[in-house]
């Protein structure tokens, strides 16, 4: 375990031994190595149990690069709803209208991308053939991980996949179903409307104006900078874990392949949530939210890239996670910005299958849910 306690107002923040222990009970449970950091007001925590290899040993360290998966999406979003307050774009005129060649009829709308109510499948499970039963896993083999690592997928080949599939449901109803098909679409679509690649667009927009210096929507197939391996288990099919951390990530393009840190992470969402990357109004409708089904089969309530935290009692937190393959991420922001925490893990999909096909519980989810806990209501 390795910590540092940082501030601007000469304190550190509360329960953070507390907090050092929490997330050394992550490692003790299972995950090879994780890092955070918790902000509350000026008093700043980070810490790093376990190691970024598990073959060397060489340890974990809070202001490691990682790959943070779908929290790409909240900036996504954010360069859409700044497109809307230019005026190139609305959100509930039909995709149809901008993208006539991806989307037929005119029922989808821009805000149905944004908040997965559009009702196109997922084009995962068709593209990663291995993957073709999902959510039935038993039925599931990881092979096309494997094969996949060096593929150079084109998104709009990967869009044709998810609007060709059978629909989910009916364009605008509810609950939508969380679709990374809808997130490449607005990729798209930022693109068609300002003539500029959707990666350059987040990057001019968002991260740029957020000031992040570690945080970038990568080219190559590796993570620059000091960086963690990634582990995937895949539902206990591959074991032990594989390191996925070098991996070409057009699989899901500027929808999920960002690279950051959990420093630039909550200086991203503290900046969001106060205004100052879209305007009050915008910030506004990416706070509506709208029952979603969650890829773990779990309804959520969620907004235009966006979504709360749910605990009786508290205060909403608001933020989004992420997984590729090895790796996840998690960033939640109180509503006032009052306190932050980022998080990220080298290993991914531990729980194995029970005979009926169903992610068994696993230890690392309660040492995860009370080191999450802990960070954000301080108990």
């Amino acid at each position: 375990m390795h910590n540092e306690d940082t501030s601007t107002l000469g304190g550190t923040v509360q329960n953070s031994a507390a907090l050092d222990a929490a997330l050394e009970d992550v490692h003790r449970a299972g995950v090879p190595g994780l890092f955070a950091e918790v902000r509350d007001g000026g008093h700043v925590w980070r810490g790093a149990a376990g190691v970024a290899d598990v073959e060397t040993g060489r340890p974990v360290t809070a202001g490691m690069r990682h790959r943070v998966g779908s929290i790409t999406k909240t900036f996504t979003a954010a360069a859409v709803l700044l497109q809307v307050e230019s005026g190139r774009l609305d959100l509930d005129r039909p995709v149809r209208e901008y993208l006539p060649d991806l989307v037929p009829g005119d029922a989808i709308t821009v805000r149905m991308l944004v908040n997965h109510t559009s009702g196109l499948a997922e084009y995962l499970p068709y593209a990663y053939p291995s993957l073709r039963a999902f959510p039935d896993l038993a039925n599931t083999s990881p092979q096309s991980i494997d094969d996949h690592r060096f593929t150079r997928f084109d998104p709009v080949e990967l869009i044709k996949l998810g609007v060709a599939a059978p629909p989910a449901s009916a364009p605008g109803s509810t609950p939508g179903l969380y679709s990374n098909t809808n997130y490449l679409l607005l990729c798209e679509l930022l693109e068609r409307v300002t003539g500029i690649a959707a990666e350059k667009v987040i990057t001019r927009d968002v991260i740029e104006r957020a000031g992040l210096r570690d945080t970038e929507l990568p080219c190559g197939t590796e993570v620059d900078g000091p960086h963690s391996r990634l582990y995937e288990c895949w539902f206990g099919m591959i074991d032990p874990p594989r390191d996925y951390s070098v991996y070409d990530m057009s699989w899901v393009g500027p929808s999920a392949s960002l690279i950051s840190t959990v420093s630039d992470l909550n200086r991203f969402y503290a900046r969001l949530l106060a205004g100052e990357i879209v305007s009050r109004a915008s910030l506004a409708e990416m706070q509506r939210t709208v029952p979603v089904i969650s890829q773990e089969g779990k309804v959520i309530p969620y907004g235009l890239g966006l979504h709360p935290t749910e605990t009786p009692g508290q205060q909403a937190f608001w933020g989004h996670g992420g997984t590729v393959w090895g790796g996840g991420a998690l960033a939640m922001t109180r509503a006032d910005g009052g306190r932050q925490l980022a998080l990220a893990v080298n290993l991914q999909r531990w729980n194995t299958l029970d005979a009926s096909g169903r992610p068994q519980p696993h230890p690392i989810d309660a040492a995860l849910a009370a080191f999450q806990r802990l960070a954000l209501y301080g108990g």
